[in-house]
């Protein structure tokens, strides 16, 4: 059984009702289809024996759950938190002061990596959960009996799966590992701060004229920006092709740019407007900051990329633990081109790989 809440003072009360709880099972629904933001439906929260169904399109601020989940006395238990903190940003926008996150334990403890929660339960309890309703309208009213079990049960397995997983990381030692990967996740989705670079994703550009490159940077920055501002999605307001293509073949005015960007569905005048005068603006110190796109790897990269490769899976392989976990490609690929270790290696990672990559380095 849950409760169904869908006013303030109701959420009050309940949570007041559970002060002795330290532990809140978390999770959430929402909608991300035509927006750039996700648009909060649904909170579920188990705290104690009982599990409450928050209605966030009637809600306001969720003040008291923001509280509790503010309180380093609690933990919040969630299950690959990442978007669920993203869409929580506007009732906690600091994120919980203490996140276990099951996936991550999960893990850690040798269970195997991205383990979703339906399977996690099964693996640990033999319990097989209800899938049919992961892609439902969730801003639909009134909910489904099938929805309304369906989210219940997302956070009904959290305390169980918690106390089998802390014991696990504890008896391990790597308990301390999961702290700082969850005060790091947190920590990512509070700042969001958005690639200064984002030029350098874009290999195939590697060999434009910097003034190519510069005009490149600049409107995926814009679109970065524009996309929060106007809470569209990216491609809607310019899409990689159109980035592309605007880059390395400036229009010349306004009706060129509009006959070339007319598909897109949230380009209107203004946004054009703005995206011509970044085309044709004088360059500027921010300009001068552009870095270069890396050129394609070269055969002794590629030979120093494969061998650090190995010496991740001969570290992982020596702790039980998955490669994905322990170390990217992609963070990989950036100390090798950049060769600067990279921030998300830092912590615990670091004593096990710095001396194994850097001894790869050509």
């Amino acid at each position: 059984m849950h409760a169904w809440i869908d006013s303030d003072t109701a959420l009050a009360a309940w949570i007041a009702q559970h002060s002795n709880n330290t532990l809140v099972a978390l999770d959430t629904e929402f909608m991300r289809t035509n927006t750039f933001a996700p648009i909060l439906a649904l909170v579920q929260v188990k705290l104690g024996d009982e599990i409450a169904l928050l209605d966030s399109t009637r809600l306001g601020a969720h003040a008291a759950l923001a509280a509790r989940l503010r309180d380093p006395a609690n933990i919040c238990l969630m299950h690959s938190a990442s978007e669920d903190l993203e869409a929580l940003a506007g009732v906690v926008p600091a994120g919980p002061a203490v996140l276990f996150d099951t996936q991550i334990a999960a893990a850690m403890a040798g269970f195997g990596f991205g383990l979703s929660y339906q399977k996690l339960v099964a693996t640990l309890f033999g319990v097989d959960l209800p899938k049919s309703e992961t892609r439902s309208d969730w801003l639909q009213r009134p909910l489904s009996a099938a929805q309304l079990d369906y989210a219940a049960q997302d956070v009904a397995w959290l305390p169980q799966i918690h106390a089998r997983l802390a014991d696990a990381l504890e008896s391990l030692g790597r308990s301390e590992w999961l702290v700082e990967d969850c005060n790091r996740l947190v920590e990512r989705v509070r700042r969001a701060i958005p690639d200064a670079q984002p030029q350098r994703a874009f290999r195939g550009a590697f060999d434009w004229p910097r003034e190519n490159q510069i005009l490149l940077r600049r409107l995926l920055r814009w679109r970065e920006t524009a996309a929060r501002h106007y809470d569209k999605p990216r491609s809607w307001l310019l899409d990689d092709a159109h980035a592309l293509d605007l880059a390395q073949r400036p229009p010349i005015d306004s009706d060129q740019l509009f006959e070339r960007t007319k598909g897109l569905r949230a380009l209107r005048s203004a946004q054009r407007a703005e995206v011509l005068a970044l085309l044709q603006a004088a360059q500027d110190d921010d300009d001068n900051a552009t870095i270069a796109i890396p050129p394609p790897m070269s055969s002794t990269e590629k030979r120093a990329l494969a061998a650090m490769k190995d010496a991740v899976a001969d570290v992982a392989q020596r702790l039980d633990l998955p490669e994905g976990l322990l170390c990217a490609r992609r963070h990989i690929e950036a100390f090798l081109t950049d060769r600067s270790w990279p921030a998300a290696l830092e912590g615990w990672r670091k004593p096990l790989l710095f001396d194994e990559l850097s001894a790869k380095l050509p």
